[in-house]
């Protein structure tokens, strides 16, 4: 568990394209289950929706990058100064 925390937390925005993509193509596949789409047509789609959720992710992080800074160093104990 700690070995997946410490990977979110070196790679915050890959984690986050990861979950946004699996949701996306959850809802598109949920969404579009009945419409008869070729197993081309389904890849084309599930193609662009990955592409669609990571250009998100980029978008979002334009307004992040100076706050990313620290966002997951472990808090410092009070009394543990030498």
């Amino acid at each position: 568990m700690s070995s997946l925390k410490q990977f979110v937390c070196q790679h915050p925005r890959l984690t986050a394209w990861l979950v946004l993509a699996v949701g996306m193509v959850a809802i598109l596949v949920w969404s579009a289950r009945d419409v008869g789409l070729l197993a081309g047509q389904w890849a084309a789609l599930i193609v662009a929706t990955v592409g669609l959720a990571g250009l998100c992710v980029w978008i979002i992080g334009w307004e992040d990058e100076e706050e990313d800074a620290g966002t997951c160093q472990e808090p410092e104990r009070a009394g543990t100064e030498s």
